[in-house]
């Protein structure tokens, strides 16, 4: 084959009795191949390390800043082609297929009960073989132009990167992941082709693919693809930011029935290898806090303060760590409040270790379960693979936290002085429900 394995392993956990193959390519790529026993469909997912907060980088030792939206953009223009549109050949194939852009990662997908080594050859071919017109572009401009004025009207959307805004100066993260009306109008067929060039090659991409697959299959497809043989000497410039946050808080009237709560905590960053660790232990306390097990959600649940929507978010990357509680609340003064003693009072007591195994169990149960799911199954090996962990990794940071390591985590974490609060309020109502919020006096 034109691209020759240079390292293969098989990588395995007796904790869940599952084992996929991690193979490495001539050409820099790795590929993963999960064969799953009894699964009628296969999924892939095709990832490249390019997200929407990769917005400076050097390319060859020039320097390039990016509008906000090139990774998003990108994602939708590597679907075009001059022979068509990659949706119309895989409609031939009864494969379904999508993509999406994350923070930090661009994924490429499709799940196939049959024909499924045609899909193959049209996932590879259509990241492959970027296709970019002044017309095109143009017309995508518009396209996307009409999703971000659909994604203002997302109340939860909204909230998030309202609270990143106050959180973070310079940060990428604030800004929405599809860029503004604005920025997006500065994007050109050249500098589309320069960031495939530097992020859509080998060396920066995973492809993992699980359930009814062989990894001759997989083999086989590489061996018919035309992909690049390398990639160009890329390095990633994260923006500075200061540790403390932008603003206290905000408030914003839009279109809502019930005000919305969003209490965010700027943390500091962490080094690539110590993420998924300090994501698992913040999704943890998460679920101590105000997880649907925990007295403190029942009582705002009795009292109508929150409802089943409520919830935790966690994002961690290079040069940005957030911890994010949101949900609708009549009264978002009272839900603030509590959450705020309820992690002063888990300071101030410690976490009892019945509570710890009770919320830890729930995590490693929901991560046991997704390997029932080819689609899930791929998905995470693709992600995790760009984070430089292996697909259990999860699972055997949970089984072996203990509560002194949460509680340790707990002091560095979720700390009032660095967070903020917007409060969404229904448009023309007097009342902002008493959130509390003020204005921080730092400046970058």
């Amino acid at each position: 084959m034109k691209y020759e394995p240079v390292s293969d392993e098989i990588i395995r956990s007796e904790r869940v009795d599952f084992a996929y193959e991690k193979i490495r390519l001539s050409n820099g790529l790795t590929v993963l191949v999960a064969p799953m026993k009894g699964y009628r469909t296969a999924n892939a997912a095709y990832a490249t390390a390019f997200g929407s907060v990769d917005q400076r980088f050097v390319l060859d030792g020039e320097e390039i800043s990016l509008p906000a939206g090139v990774a998003h953009f990108l994602e939708h223009k590597m679907f075009e082609s001059e022979e068509g549109d990659a949706f119309d050949r895989y409609a031939e194939t009864g494969a379904n297929a999508n993509a999406y852009t994350g923070f930090e990662r661009t994924c490429y997908v499709f799940g196939a009960s049959d024909r499924v080594d045609e899909s193959l050859d049209i996932l590879l071919d259509t990241v492959s073989h970027p296709w970019f017109t002044e017309a095109t572009v143009a017309k995508e401009q518009g396209i996307i132009g009409q999703e971000i004025r659909m994604y203002e009207d997302s109340p939860d959307w909204r909230l998030m990167f309202s609270v990143f805004d106050c959180l973070y100066f310079n940060c990428p993260l604030k800004q929405d992941i599809a860029g503004s009306v604005e920025s997006i109008a500065k994007i050109t067929p050249q500098l589309l082709y320069t960031c495939t060039r530097a992020f859509y090659n080998p060396s920066n991409m995973v492809l993992a693919v699980a359930g009814n697959i062989t990894r001759d299959q997989v083999l086989a497809a590489l061996g018919r693809a035309d992909l690049p043989q390398g990639g160009a000497a890329v390095q990633k410039l994260p923006a500075s930011e200061p540790e403390q946050i932008r603003e206290r808080g905000a408030t914003v009237e839009m279109a809502v029935s019930r005000p919305v709560l969003g209490l965010g905590f700027k943390e500091r960053p962490r080094p690539a290898a110590e993420r998924l660790r300090w994501e698992i232990m913040a999704d943890l306390l998460g679920e101590l806090l105000i997880g649907d097990i925990t007295p403190l959600y029942r009582r705002l649940y009795d009292e109508g303060l929150v409802n089943s929507g409520f919830s935790t978010d966690v994002f961690i990357g290079e040069g940005y760590f957030c911890i994010l509680f949101s949900g609708e609340t009549r009264d978002p003064g009272a839900v603030r409040a509590a959450l705020l003693d309820e992690i002063a009072r888990l300071r101030r007591e410690g976490i009892r270790q019945e509570d710890f195994e009770l919320c830890r169990n729930l995590l490693y149960g929901e991560a046991v379960g997704g390997f029932e799911s080819a689609e899930s199954v791929a998905g995470a090996l693709a992600s995790l693979a760009l984070r430089g962990e292996d697909l259990f990794a999860e699972l055997e940071l949970l089984a072996t936290l203990t509560v002194e390591d949460l509680e340790g985590a707990l002091k560095e974490l979720l700390d009032e002085g660095r967070s903020a609060t917007v409060l969404l309020r229904p448009a023309q109502s007097e009342d902002n429900g008493g959130c509390g919020c003020e204005k921080s006096e730092g400046e970058a």
